[in-house]
């Protein structure tokens, strides 16, 4: 694909193989086009890796963290899940919005969990707000260890963002889904890998051994879940798709 951006004339040119298509620079076209490329040469330079929340390093872009409130919002939830620590911004920032809500409390999952990031977590202010689980998050052991942390009738959002493997999401997938509350979602970060096979630092094997292959193979067995953008609360113009590294990722579950 080639895109020919003209500032004089306030247009582009999107060439794919033998075609042209020529739209307006400030079209929807346009917006959707230039994003794509914008989010594939960002991740090329980690641009996601330049963000912290209250301290700690968070390693999402802004557009998803800005989404993932907005839910976050609307469910109230009483148990915000997580597979993947990292350094523990995440876990920080899901906490953050149960303090601002004056409820709820996050549960982070990852294996191993370094002795350092576990005391810089355990030591943060809004540590109260938070558990950790040093585990396998494809283990049916350690979901059932989640699951009695949970109470009945409490509003559980699950968030995957470990190994992004398909095997291991479509496990996390498994282990995790039955943890979601109807009208809650289950959320599949990084799906943007497989249309990063030729950016630099891709791999060709991304094109199928990614996140959203394994959300395609979970859904053909769980319909009662559904692949859905949530609303915006928000929401003037023509623009109707995320600017995100977690396309496709976001499971609603409807019963």
């Amino acid at each position: 694909m080639k895109l020919l951006i003209d500032t004089d004339s306030q247009s582009m040119t999107i060439i794919e193989g033998c075609s042209a298509q020529t739209v307006s620079l400030y079209s929807k076209a346009a917006f959707e086009a230039i994003s794509r490329q914008w989010l594939r040469v960002g991740w090329s330079l980690s641009y996601y890796m330049n963000f912290s929340w209250l301290g700690l390093p968070v390693i999402q872009i802004p557009q998803d963290l800005i989404r993932l409130q907005e839910v976050v919002y609307q469910l109230q939830p009483d148990v915000i899940v997580e597979t993947g620590v990292f350094r523990g911004g995440s876990l920080v920032f899901h906490a953050s919005l149960c303090q601002l809500l004056s409820k709820g409390r996050v549960i982070g999952i990852d294996l191993p969990l370094p002795s350092a990031d576990r005391e810089l977590i355990e030591r943060h202010a809004l540590a109260h707000r938070i558990t950790l689980i040093e585990g396998n998050s494809t283990s049916p052991a350690t979901a059932s260890r989640v699951s009695e942390m949970i109470q009945p009738g409490e509003v559980v959002l699950v968030i995957l963002d470990s190994s992004h493997k398909r095997d291991h999401v479509r496990g996390e997938l498994e282990c995790f889904s039955r943890l979601v509350t109807s009208g809650s979602y289950m959320v599949v970060a990084d799906g943007l890998m497989r249309d990063l096979v030729d950016v630099p630092g891709g791999k060709a094997e991304w094109a199928t051994d990614n996140p959203l292959a394994a959300v395609d193979e979970f859904l053909l067995d769980h319909p009662e879940f559904q692949q859905v953008q949530p609303p915006w609360p928000f929401h003037e113009g023509s623009l109707t798709e995320n600017v995100s590294h977690w396309p496709g990722g976001w499971l609603r579950r409807q019963s």
